[in-house]
């Protein structure tokens, strides 16, 4: 099945010292001509995300992964 959705949307790796995040983007930013809206609407959209991670109980699940 992961093949099937690996070309139904594209991808983008995100990678600090910290963190490598791999994200699919549903979304279809085509319909932003201005590359550089189209830039702060993703961005917004991912702040988005982030917060809306935080919230879940998935993302305290996860911090618990290091304890001990």
């Amino acid at each position: 099945m992961d093949d099937f959705l690996d070309g139904l949307y594209p991808e983008i790796t995100l990678e600090t010292d910290d963190i490598i995040m791999t994200i699919s983007v549903k979304k279809d930013y085509s319909q932003t001509k201005d590359v550089d809206e189209r830039k702060k609407e993703f961005i917004k959209d991912l702040n988005d995300f982030i917060k809306e991670f935080e919230e879940t109980p998935e993302s305290l699940e996860f911090m618990r992964y290091f304890d001990d």
